[in-house]
Parts: C-alpha cells; sequence; structure tokens
C-alpha cells in the first residue's frame, strides 16, 4: 500500500506520480481537445454535405420538369421548399395560375380547390441578386413583401417588374428551370378560364403535381 507525502511547499503527491491538480489539468485538456476535434470533424461533414444548389424534380400529369434551386442565395427559401417537397405537401397540387407570356403559378391549392397552406411566412430574400428571367423559379405572395409560405410560380419570360427596386421589396428568386421547360411552357399555353373561386386564369384541364422529388441529375 503506497502512502501519501507531505512535501513542504507543495500538495499531497502520490509517490512516484505526478500532482493530482496536473494529472486533472492533463486530463481535462485532453477532453477538451476531443469535444473540440469531434466538433470541428461535424463542421467539416456538415459542409462537405452542404449542397449549393440542389435539385428537384416536378412530376405533372402534364409532363416533368427539374429546378435548379439557389440554396445560398435564397436559403431560407429553399429551405423551407424542400422541406415542403420531402414531407410530400405538394402532391395532389395544381398549377391553379397560368397567365400566358408571364408565370405558372401553383403549390397552393388542391384539384378540388381547397386551399393548402402553411402558418410558416418566410423573410423576403428578393434582394439577393437573382432576378426573375425565363425559367427562374420564384415564391408568389400578398401586397405583404414578407408574407410567402409555399405557393411557386416559373417565369415564362423575362419579368424584370418583379425584382426588386429601391423603395420596393420584389419576389424571391429562388432557382430555376433546368431540363423539362418545354413541359412549362406546355402548361404556359394551356386555355383557361374561371375556377373554383378564381374568376380566370384556371386551366380548363387540371395540371396537378403528382410529387416533386429530390434528385441528383
Amino acid at each position: 500500500m503506497r502512502h501519501m507525502r507531505i512535501q513542504r511547499g507543495g500538495r499531497p503527491r502520490s509517490q512516484g506520480g505526478r500532482p493530482r491538480s496536473r494529472v486533472w489539468a492533463a486530463a481535462l485538456c485532453l477532453l477538451a481537445l476531443g469535444a473540440g476535434a469531434a466538433e470541428a470533424q461535424e463542421a467539416a461533414e456538415a459542409e462537405d454535405a452542404f449542397d449549393p444548389f440542389p435539385r428537384v424534380r416536378v412530376e405533372t400529369t402534364a409532363g416533368a420538369f427539374t429546378l435548379e434551386l439557389f440554396a445560398n442565395d435564397a436559403p431560407l427559401t429553399v429551405a423551407q421548399f424542400l422541406r415542403l417537397s420531402a414531407s410530400r405537401f405538394y402532391e395532389g397540387t395544381i398549377f391553379h395560375r397560368v397567365v400566358k407570356d408571364f408565370v405558372i403559378q401553383g403549390g397552393g391549392w388542391s384539384v378540388d380547390f381547397q386551399e393548402r397552406a402553411i402558418d410558416e411566412t418566410l423573410p423576403n430574400e428578393s434582394g439577393n441578386g437573382r432576378s426573375n428571367l425565363r425559367g427562374t423559379v420564384a415564391m408568389a405572395r400578398t401586397g405583404d413583401p414578407h408574407s410567402a409560405q409555399n405557393q411557386f410560380y416559373v417565369n415564362l419570360q423575362d419579368n424584370v417588374a418583379l425584382n426588386p427596386r429601391p423603395g420596393r421589396w420584389g419576389y424571391a428568386v429562388f432557382g430555376r428551370v433546368v431540363s423539362g421547360m418545354e413541359v412549362v411552357d406546355a402548361i404556359g399555353d394551356r386555355a383557361t378560364g374561371p375556377g373554383g373561386p378564381f374568376r380566370a386564369e384556371v386551366p380548363a384541364a387540371p395540371v396537378i403535381i403528382d410529387r416533386v422529388l429530390r434528385v441528383t441529375e
């Protein structure tokens, strides 16, 4: 059995060992270094996993098109759109508004015109440098600039009037069509009229979103 020695001017020291305080300090340093290394590794893995241009395939009864999203430029909007897509929110919704040579808009009404909406609204990200050009996708909203929820639209032509201006908010572009623009154009050419609560601009033959899938193409 080993005994403690009391050294003058010192602390109890185990014979043949280091002072306890130094042992504990060394142990804590090792734990801290280990935790820091783990956090650094997790951060690196998260950075590697982050995709600045995620893609989704929008499959409809009129055909499919693929969107490339701008996660760096509109991070909040893209995160919400991906979350809604993953939860199958958009399945069974329609493109309820079609304006030739302007936009097709959807994601907010079912085929029997039951409104589908979420409670969360998005901060307006229209000042991200992305313009409402042909083939881009952006968030629809009311007159309140921060009222966007789940409805989106695809521009059928350059609609720069929807961009922000000094003293006025714009409509937040968060992606673009990278394949299947011919499908978007075909939807934009459909005959329209009244439908549900809308007096006009509703496709006579419904265009239903079957699903929105994350893809790696």
